[in-house]
């Protein structure tokens, strides 16, 4: 499964956000701004997240006590009953499956949405990205050569 992108034509409110700073707006750090305005289209999807994430577990944890169930009593249904139970466990497997779906889709927004701030940003201000870039590469270089 390949990530889709958004085509540079396409308009979003970082994309907005970078137009009004370079149009030569004041009032503190762009980058802050920025960072400030993704955070909070990012903090409604961390929690739309964690409470799908939490219903999904909830499903799943269902899924596995009714499956068990189905396992221990497996040998005194009939033939039919089986089949109605495993009508009945896919169905909840298949709404487990668009929850999985949801929540990775919410997770590929919130990925581009980042990373749209972040090339944005480079964008506006390539020598202090590289400044930063290099920055933190000897940061991580200095740690990492201690262990």
């Amino acid at each position: 499964m390949n990530p889709t992108y958004p085509s540079s034509s396409s308009t979003t409110s970082t994309d907005a956000s970078a137009a009004q700073f370079s149009s030569g707006s004041s009032g503190g750090s762009d980058m802050e701004d920025i960072l400030q305005d993704t955070s909070l289209e990012s903090a409604s999807d961390t929690g739309r997240s964690r409470s799908t994430a939490g219903s999904m577990r909830t499903e799943l944890s269902n899924l596995k006590s009714d499956l068990d169930t189905l396992l221990s009593r497996a040998t005194n249904l009939s033939e039919a009953e089986l089949r109605q139970e495993y009508t009945r466990l896919m169905s909840k497997f298949g709404s487990l499956r668009v929850s999985a779906k949801n929540v990775a889709s919410q997770a590929n927004r919130q990925l581009n949405r980042g990373m749209d701030a972040t090339s944005g940003y480079v964008r506006e201000k390539p020598l202090q990205s590289v400044a930063v870039a290099t920055g933190v590469g000897m940061m991580l270089g200095m740690l990492f050569n201690r262990h």
